[in-house]
């Protein structure tokens, strides 16, 4: 008897000193100092591609101007607001082309978060991973890194059917029908970039087959973008500045109804850099919101670890 009861107390002390460990691990992925880095870049240049890249002299050659000392000379300057309300349709197609490249690297990024927290999520109680997990994730992300052109094309392809759908329900709000089509179909491709290029890419296009994985991207999309309900870090942020875009996007044609007369209330300019004003502000609250919880889940972590292990003193 003696001998049973000194090794169930010692398999007690045991279970109750590994059980804090396992507990100080978070309970998903959340890399803050790389998170919050990254969201500065892209929001950084973003905003300096909507403003600056319709301005330079690259953007002017649609307009067959020549680019030469001399001319930059003899050309008077001109400000800002000028040159971007000069042409609003070639304005807003250049901040397409530049909203592409970033979304695209965004999305690639947010795309490797998510194998991150996989694997992370795959590995029981914060346990390293071994010599086979290791070569396992190795040819996935090789794998990975192949498919990651056709991923790119299915997500452009979903982002150009995306912005025609933009476009109907932007005539459907009152833009123009039939005159002004180029300047609404541009600016619902960027909204189209902003919204679903990054989801698109990360997640997969959505399938309206009858099987298992495709029920559950359809599913996932629905209660993502259709409830509006993401779960975790990567979910917000793809959701909130999605959000954020389309609101933007909405809160800047307001001011082109008054009758201020102003060269800046030219269709498209106020709904297209609403919506990266808007896409810019969903990206900060989606990381503001984000690191929250972690540091909530961090310290509600250390809280039942104390807990346990004075349980253990007292034991």
């Amino acid at each position: 008897m003696p001998s049973r009861k000194t090794k169930a107390v010692t398999t007690q002390a045991i279970s109750t000193s590994t059980q804090p460990e396992a507990s100080l691990e978070p309970v998903s992925f959340f890399p803050f100092a790389r998170y919050t880095s990254i969201v500065g870049v892209h929001t950084s240049l973003l905003a300096f591609s909507a403003l600056l890249l319709p301005t330079t002299p690259v953007s002017l050659l649609s307009k067959g101007f020549p680019i030469s000392s001399e001319y930059a000379e003899e050309r008077p300057r001109r400000d800002v607001v000028e040159l971007l309300t000069e042409n609003p349709a070639r304005t807003v197609a250049w901040m397409c082309a530049g909203a592409f490249i970033l979304q695209s690297w965004w999305a690639s990024w947010v795309n490797t978060w998510s194998w991150e927290l996989r694997g992370q999520s795959g590995r029981k109680d914060g346990a390293p991973p071994d010599s086979a997990e290791v070569a396992k994730q190795k040819l996935e992300r090789r794998d990975s890194g192949n498919q990651r052109v056709a991923a790119l094309v299915k997500a452009a392809a979903l982002t150009l059917a995306a912005s025609a759908l933009f476009h109907c329900m932007t005539v459907l709000f009152g833009a123009p029908l039939i005159s002004q089509v180029f300047q609404t179909y541009v600016m619902s491709l960027l909204l189209a970039t902003l919204t679903v290029l990054p989801p698109a890419y990360t997640l997969g296009p959505p399938s309206l087959g009858s099987d298992s994985p495709s029920l559950v991207s359809w599913f996932t999309w629905v209660r993502l973008f259709a409830e509006l309900s993401p779960r975790n870090p990567i979910e917000r942020a793809l959701v909130f500045p999605a959000v954020g875009a389309v609101i933007g996007s909405w809160a800047g044609a307001i001011p082109i109804g008054l009758d201020w007369e102003r060269p800046w209330q030219a269709w498209p300019l106020t709904p297209a850099f609403g919506a990266v004003g808007g896409y810019i502000v969903g990206s900060l609250v989606a990381l503001l919101v984000s690191a929250t919880y972690a540091f909530a889940q961090v310290d509600r972590d250390a809280q039942q670890a104390q807990a346990q292990a004075g349980k253990t003193k007292q034991s």
